[in-house]
């Protein structure tokens, strides 16, 4: 990058923006990312850069962030390693970790592989190499410790070690509880010097001791002795240590070049890793700033609405909306000092250099900015953590340098544009440089005090003015931009606010030309008609919002109440259902007993006779429960419900409150009672609770597919090949199970199946017990692989 542009972007303060970006970074050389990021001058490569943080951004919202902790650069590491070279525990455990960090991204990452992402290459170029990770991890404990599995031999020198020591420290426990040494000894213990165990001797009885001397006290009072009784064996056990750290050693060589050979894919991985470490850094940066994701040009059109200075408090930031380059090219900032005017055009560079960077942006959404080749700024001292009290020369010399490389895709940014120098000469030289960057297409935000500024805006196609809003009364600035309007000046009206004599007020006045004075009485007159169009367009949108939220609330209530019907409407029905199941089942019930009456009774006359004509007053009656539409146990109650015409004998109407459907068979005496009979059941009810149900005329009720004998009709009989007898009990079970058998006979149907399960075996038994002492069967089995097995049973009907 052009250093003078980096002059620039330090202006606009770039730099401390990257560093907070550099803070959410995992690993340093995600951090050292974040602080070298360029803008990008090239529109396709800053929105992939966008859409990358976008994409980051939601799968934090959808699935939190992966792991990036353990990350560290070890390509020192591997190229040592590729070259031959025997790399410490301490590294080889580091590549381990960047392996372990590689494999938790690519696992991370397929735990929500549902979602398509442009950061999908990435974490496919990531290659995870468990078989390395866990060779390391298996090997060595520590970054001094190598684990006693690490390889058979290294077992078995170790065990031979412990062997060899615990046969030491036997010997030398023997002198140091001996009696005979005991007045020798310092103390009774037994300790190490340069690798060999030893026992602490008094320097007076050194020579009662015989063996080798390893060391001294400070005070040269004891002496560490080796007694000749364990030298031979201290000798075994460094042999063996010896052999322990060449074992230790080839392990070692032997890690580092398995860990070499991959030298290329883990580097590779590495980099892709801190690539999506540093995506993830811009994602969390964006959650602190409550960013959203702006829309990209190259036509420099920029639009920021609610736009917040990232480096600004956000309980004191006040957001601004600003926008160039569609209507105008050419912003005139004017207003008084500390009021904001500064903090406008450096929102606007450096939000434009943020999202070129790839990093979402402080603003409410639909907004939109611009990639520029270059952004050019003069930021005054006023405003400017970087700089220090800037002279007219230093000015010049940055307007200079602007003005030579400023084109149609640039960006300038200029603070107290021609200050510092005679009022009269800096208005001109502030007005053709203007002048200049207009005619170049350059985008331009300048800041000024110069009225003549003001007017070369209102007279310039595609300049436009804009002020940093000021409350006189309170002698405050807002903070709020106003764009298409000139900043007044306040000078005597804060002057006059302040208690200056009023006097003095007129006289300043005098000295102020007409021109003057009349320019700043019409923009007092546009600054009241603003004012009160704000004040009226508040009141408008605040009419909108309440009507738009009682809109809101009458469709809730509207939707509450549509629920509250429906779930009525099916307990309704299901209540309906439960009662008219327990119907047929009682009915079926008495049906079964009066069977078994009949059985008892065969010889008796009267009892057959009793059951026959009970049974068939049941069925009249489950059927005609069987028959009731189920619609009808839907419709509620109509208290103001009026019959269109006269009930007449044969008419069907509905029963409220009971669902049932029934025929008339008298009309309505002199009580309002009406004589209907519902199934085999004949009953007097009162006119009001019934509903006519059929079309009108149609006074004759539908031909029964019963015949006058009470029996079903075979074209009006229905049968099914395979019924369902789970959940029911024993006694339910068998009067389904006869029901079934009864009108297959009568439909012709031969074979069917039977469900009654597995589960403890009472229904299969019981259907069994009965299957064979039915007259009706001529043969029934289980179910065999493939029909149910022991959960079915086939019968087959005479």
């Amino acid at each position: 990058m052009n250093p003078n542009q980096a002059k620039h972007h330090r202006a606009l303060e770039l730099d401390k923006v990257l560093a907070r970006l550099a803070e959410f970074a995992a690993c340093a050389d995600a951090k050292q990312l974040a602080l070298d990021l360029q803008p990008e001058t090239n529109l396709a490569l800053a929105q992939a850069l966008l859409n990358q943080t976008r994409d980051a951004h939601m799968l934090l919202a959808r699935f939190g962030g992966p792991s990036f902790g353990g990350l560290k650069n070890v390509d020192n590491a591997l190229a040592r390693a590729n070259a031959g070279s025997v790399l410490s525990m301490k590294l080889l455990l580091d590549i381990a970790e960047v392996l372990r960090v590689i494999r938790s991204l690519t696992q991370w990452r397929s735990s929500n592989a549902g979602v398509e992402t442009v950061l999908d290459i990435l974490f496919q170029t990531l290659e995870p190499n468990k078989f390395l990770e866990n060779a390391i991890t298996t090997a060595i404990i520590s970054e001094e410790e190598m684990a006693d599995n690490a390889s058979p031999a290294l077992y078995d020198i170790r065990r031979k070690i412990r062997v060899q020591e615990s046969r030491v420290r036997e010997q030398l426990e023997k002198i140091t509880h001996s009696q005979k040494y005991a007045k020798f000894l310092q103390e009774s213990i037994i300790t190490q010097r340069g690798g060999r165990y030893v026992v602490p001797v008094k320097n007076e009885f050194r020579a009662e001791v015989p063996g080798l001397i390893h060391d001294s006290s400070a005070s040269g009072a004891t002496v560490f002795i080796e007694p000749m009784a364990v030298v031979e064996a201290n000798n075994e056990v460094n042999v063996l240590k010896a052999k322990e750290r060449d074992e230790i050693e080839r392990i070692l060589a032997e890690l580092s070049v398995q860990a070499g050979a991959f030298h290329e894919s883990i580097k590779a991985s590495y980099e892709c890793a801190v690539e999506l470490s540093l995506v993830f850094a811009k994602a969390n940066f964006a959650y602190s700033l409550k960013a959203t994701l702006p829309a990209l040009n190259d036509k420099g059109d920029i639009l920021l609405r609610g736009a917040r200075h990232p480096l600004i408090d956000p309980k004191k930031a006040v957001p601004i909306d600003i926008h160039l380059g569609a209507e105008f090219d050419t912003l005139v900032i004017t207003g008084p000092n500390t009021g904001g005017k500064t903090v406008s055009i450096k929102t606007v560079g450096l939000l434009s250099l943020m999202a070129m960077c790839g990093l979402m942006l402080p603003v409410n959404d639909r907004s939109r900015v611009s990639v520029f080749d270059a952004v050019f700024a003069d930021i005054g001292d006023e405003q400017s953590i970087e700089q220090s009290l800037s002279t007219f020369s230093s000015h010049m010399v940055n307007i200079v340098e602007i003005l030579k490389h400023a084109d149609e895709n640039s960006l300038v940014l200029v603070d107290e544009l021609g200050a510092g120098t005679d009022p009269v000469e800096g208005a001109a030289l502030a007005t053709a440089i203007l002048e200049t960057l207009h005619f170049q297409g350059t985008k331009v935000a300048a800041t000024t005090h110069y009225a003549e500024l003001k007017a070369y805006a209102l007279e310039t196609p595609r300049v436009e003015n804009a002020c940093c809003e000021f409350d006189v009364a309170t002698l405050r600035p807002t903070y709020k931009l106003l764009i298409g309007v000139p900043g007044r000046s306040n000078a005597l009206a804060i002057s006059a606010r302040l208690g200056m004599d009023s006097a003095v007020i007129e006289t300043a006045k005098g000295f102020i030309q007409n021109d003057n004075r009349r320019f700043e009485d019409v923009v007092d007159k546009l600054e009241h008609s603003r004012k009160r169009m704000e004040d009226e367009f508040d009141r408008a949108a605040g009419l909108a919002r309440e009507a738009e939220a009682a809109k809101e609330e009458a469709a809730k209530l509207r939707e509450e109440m549509r629920s509250l019907r429906e779930k009525e409407s099916e307990a309704a029905k299901a209540q309906a259902a439960k009662l008219m199941e327990q119907a047929k089942r009682e009915s079926y019930r008495l049906l079964q007993e009066l069977e078994d009456i009949r059985k008892e009774k065969s010889n008796t006359k009267d009892a057959n006779e009793l059951a026959r004509r009970a049974r068939a007053a049941v069925k009249r009656g489950v059927s005609a429960l069987d028959a009731a539409d189920p619609a009808l146990l839907e419709q509620e109650i109509d208290e103001n419900y009026t019959l269109p015409r006269a009930l007449v004998p044969g008419d069907t109407v509905m029963i409220a409150g009971l669902g049932t459907k029934a025929t008339v068979l008298s009309p309505c005496d002199r009580n309002n009672m009406v004589e209907v009979q519902a199934g085999a059941a004949k009953t007097r009810v009162k006119l009001g609770n019934l509903r006519l149900i059929e079309k009108p005329g149609q006074n004759k009720p539908a031909p029964s597919p019963r015949k006058s004998g009470g029996v079903e009709s075979r074209a009006a009989m229905s049968s099914e090949t395979r019924v369902d007898l789970r959940g029911m009990t024993v006694d339910d079970c068998l009067l389904t199970l006869d029901r079934c058998i009864d009108s297959a006979l009568r439909t012709g149907l031969h074979e069917f199946v039977i469900v009654h399960g597995k589960g403890t075996g009472a229904l299969r038994a019981a259907v069994q017990q009965y299957l064979r002492k039915c007259p009706y069967v001529k043969s029934h089995r289980l179910g065999t692989f493939g029909e149910g097995e022991d959960g079915v049973s086939i019968v087959e009907l005479k």
